[in-house]
């Protein structure tokens, strides 16, 4: 289907409602949505077992009703109405206990389009939160137990005659009292405000964590549309790329494709496959069709070939199959922006001092370095999400990052985040919405996970920037002692045999990594041990950032670190109430945006008090004023993720990439991130941007009355230049040299004299007709806050 031709089905306006092809990622002829987003009625009260069940009883209940806005959450339409304050500020969010046992009623009204021919109607949710039941003009129609997933209802028999008015009614049941009626069993465990969200599909991060509020929200947080599906049509594509010759001259690509028909008679249909990139056809084949399956693997010549960030382009092709009869009428058409790439994981179960593992992602065959992100929840509530993506990348893009890590306590993103990362050169792995706890063990969840797994694979698998998929986050971790008694993570029935499974079933070509940190049989046979570990998380005791917990790991891959920082002042006087802004000590807002979950729940309330003894690891004392306070701290998290970085890049290919925490909040918190709630950089964010670039100069440690000058090339192509490290006192040269690093290589340059005072150095070095800076923070400690103030004139 040409440009032209699309744009006009897309600005179509039929039945007196917006109406446009099914989306960006796949269209088709004949297929027609009508969005039901907007303006709806909103009725709660608390959940009863005498309560309202039908759209009949809601009515006699005489509940309170208001507007709402769908994609939305209930508490935003509270908020709006009035109803609630704005829970950002101060304690307020704990308003939200008193409302965690409500039902909600969500209500409109639409009329009933025209059907053409034989089509069929469908209800599409993409997002309930998440017991849902729906009615249509009264009559139980369907019903939801999961946030992550889209949910499709045929109503085509249940709607008045065309042109009739149709009332529309979804409700939310309470989620934390269907949690509480799920009894676990020994074996599961959880941390203590988290035991309700067990059994319940939804976002771990929602029923409270160390970087998100507890909100155990409520709502229809993504789009809802009526959609007419011909009943001839495309169901399902899948495309990936098999392999590369060695020249990369050849790519051999698969195409996999399934439909669905009404009628027997399909001998003379075929199949119309064109392949195009920036409107130049590389391609097209028709292949006749036989069955409604069928299965083709493609030579593409001289491919553009997509690679991470900094290793080359992200050239993506578009992919478009028709599906004719036997006049060459098309029924259904399917549209995807692919990338021709491959991708794999290079990895060892093990690392020994004897026998040296490897965690390294492999890309078109060259290794690849990694720098990014974990990615977390963009906003607390989650309908707001898709307002902070374009700036969220455009952060990344300036950071130099070429993965994210889709962190396990979130929600799975959608394909305009996929579609980002597919333009920006970012990897992603992909973590299943599991974290931090055991789950159930019975066939029924099971089924859950499977089903679930089975709709977020199918739906993402063709991006080209999708390099991994993940089992969970830190359960392998919870196994072995966290909630009681050490138990063995590989009898996990969920991440060693279902999800897989469902990976090996839908995705055979990509990777699978059972969990992040991955405790493998053979791990737990030698003890588990942290130094035999591929891949870890490098938190540990976080009082000193180059104590031996970060210096000495030998791991290949730090999938998660990260150090604290105090958000700037303006941030800290939006979040928190005048009068409790400073001091920080025995202050109930500093501890709410702790993240602490509920009043009685301690268990984050060690979290600025670390941040305080952080900086007085740095610099000998704790200020006594907020905005000194405010600087030492993010310092010291610059300074730390700064050299967690370094740390990683000057052991190339020892170390094969790091993945900081993390990038924003997505609530007004005090944290790690780097980027505040309200869109504020703290200082480590620019120390981040200097030390990702593609070329980096760094200085490595003293060792033996010396330091190492280190420079790293994460480019395919060599990089030479000329380099000069200058005290920033002083201004006078203590090293100048020319340099040359081979293509992705390592090369020291030289060594400095270790420093017998504090001080700092400036680092400068060329690559092309660029100039790029870096820093060393020299000497002994402590540092004086007052000296650093001075020094960061000169950066």
């Amino acid at each position: 289907m040409n440009r032209i031709w699309r744009t006009i089905i897309s600005l179509a306006v039929v039945f007196g409602f917006g109406v446009t092809c099914f989306g960006g990622w796949q269209e088709g002829v004949g297929r027609q949505t009508i969005s039901l987003d907007g303006s709806w009625r909103l009725s709660y009260g608390p959940q009863r077992s005498d309560g309202p069940r039908s759209p009949g009883e809601l009515a006699l209940a005489g509940w309170p009703a208001i507007a709402a806005t769908v994609p939305g959450n209930v508490e935003l339409d509270l908020m709006k109405a009035g109803l609630l304050p704005e829970l950002s500020v101060g304690t307020n969010i704990y308003r939200l206990r008193e409302l965690e046992g409500n039902q909600w009623w969500y209500q409109r009204k639409f009329s009933t389009p025209k059907r053409t021919g034989n089509t069929r109607i469908e209800l599409v949710f993409e997002g309930i939160d998440c017991l849902g039941t729906i009615f249509l003009n009264g009559r139980e129609v369907g019903q939801t137990r999961n946030m992550f997933i889209a949910h499709r209802i045929d109503v085509t028999d249940q709607l008045r005659e065309a042109g009739g008015e149709n009332e529309l009614t979804v409700r939310l049941d309470s989620a934390v009292l269907a949690g509480r009626q799920h009894e676990p069993s020994a074996l599961e465990g959880a941390f203590a405000a988290n035991w309700e969200s067990l059994s319940i599909r939804k976002a771990p991060h929602m029923y409270g964590w160390d970087i998100s509020p507890r909100i155990v929200s409520a709502g229809l947080w993504r789009s809802v549309r009526l959609e007419s599906m011909p009943s001839t049509r495309l169901t399902d594509v899948y495309f990936t790329t098999l392999r590369l010759d060695s020249n990369r001259q050849k790519a051999q690509v698969l195409v996999d494709w399934n439909f669905a028909t009404d009628g027997f008679t399909i001998d003379r249909w075929k199949i119309r496959l064109s392949f195009e990139r920036d409107g130049k056809q590389i391609l097209q084949k028709i292949f006749p069709v036989f069955g409604s399956h069928d299965r083709h693997k493609l030579d593409v010549t001289r491919p553009d070939l997509w690679w991470p960030r900094g290793y080359g382009t992200q050239p993506l092709y578009e992919l478009t199959l028709e599906l004719l009869n036997g006049d060459g009428k098309v029924l259904d058409t399917w549209h995807q922006r692919v990338g021709i790439r491959t991708i794999k994981l290079v990895r060892s179960d093990i690392t020994t001092p004897e026998k040296s593992g490897e965690f390294v992602f492999v890309v078109n065959g060259e290794k690849i370095f990694v720098k990014g992100s974990n990615w977390v929840p963009l906003d607390s509530l989650h309908s707001r999400d898709k307002q902070h993506l374009s700036s969220a990348f455009d952060m990344l893009a300036d950071l130099n990052c070429n993965m994210l890590r889709c962190w396990g306590g979130n929600v799975y993103e959608d394909h305009d985040f996929f579609e980002l990362c597919d333009q920006h050169g970012l990897m992603v792995w992909q973590d299943f919405a599991l974290a931090c706890a055991i789950y159930p063990q019975t066939e029924a969840f099971a089924a859950e996970m499977r089903d679930e797994a089975t709709a977020v694979v199918r739906k993402l698998r063709n991006h080209p920037s999708l390099a991994l998929w993940a089992g969970n986050n830190e359960i392998d971790q919870a196994y072995t002692g966290w909630f009681g008694y050490p138990l063995d993570p590989n009898t996990d029935r969920l991440s060693r045999q279902v999800l897989p499974e469902v990976v090996r079933q839908c995705d055979p070509i990509r990777d699978y990594l059972p969990s992040s940190p991955y405790y493998s049989p053979e791990l737990i046979k030698a003890g588990n041990r942290s130094e035999n570990r591929p891949e870890d998380h490098l938190w540990g005791p976080r009082d000193d950032f180059k104590g031996k917990f970060y210096t000495s790991s030998p791991a290949h891959f730090v999938s998660e670190t990260g150090y604290h920082g105090c958000p700037d002042r303006r941030s800290l006087e939006q979040m928190m109430e005048p009068g409790f802004v400073w001091p920080w000590q025995n202050n109930e807002q500093w501890l709410t945006h702790a993240v602490r979950p509920l009043p009685g729940e301690t268990g984050y309330n060690y979290r600025i008090p670390l941040m305080a003894n952080q900086t007085a690891v740095l610099f000998g004392a704790v200020p006594d004023n907020l905005d000194d306070f405010i600087l030492a701290s993010q310092i010291s998290q610059a300074e730390a993720d700064k050299f967690f970085i370094e740390l990683s890049r000057m052991r190339k290919w020892q170390r094969t990439g790091i993945l900081w925490w993390n990038l924003r909040d997505g609530w007004p918190i005090i944290s790690d991130a780097i980027v505040d709630y309200y869109n504020r950089k703290k200082l480590a964010y620019q120390y981040i941007k200097r030390v990702q670039t593609d070329v980096c100069a760094m200085c490595g440690e003293p060792e033996d009355g010396r330091q190492p000058l280190v420079i790293v090339n994460d480019t395919l192509t060599e990089a030479s230049g000329h380099v000069v490290i200058r005290d920033a006192d002083s201004r006078l040269t203590i090293f100048e040299s020319n340099y040359h690093v081979d293509r992705n290589g390592r090369a020291e340059v030289g060594f400095i004299p270790q420093a017998s005072k504090p001080a700092m150095w400036l680092i400068e070095w060329t690559f092309g007709k660029q100039k790029f800076y870096n820093h060393y923070l020299a000497g002994p400690r402590p540092f004086k806050l007052f000296d650093y103030k001075r020094w960061l004139k000169s950066l």
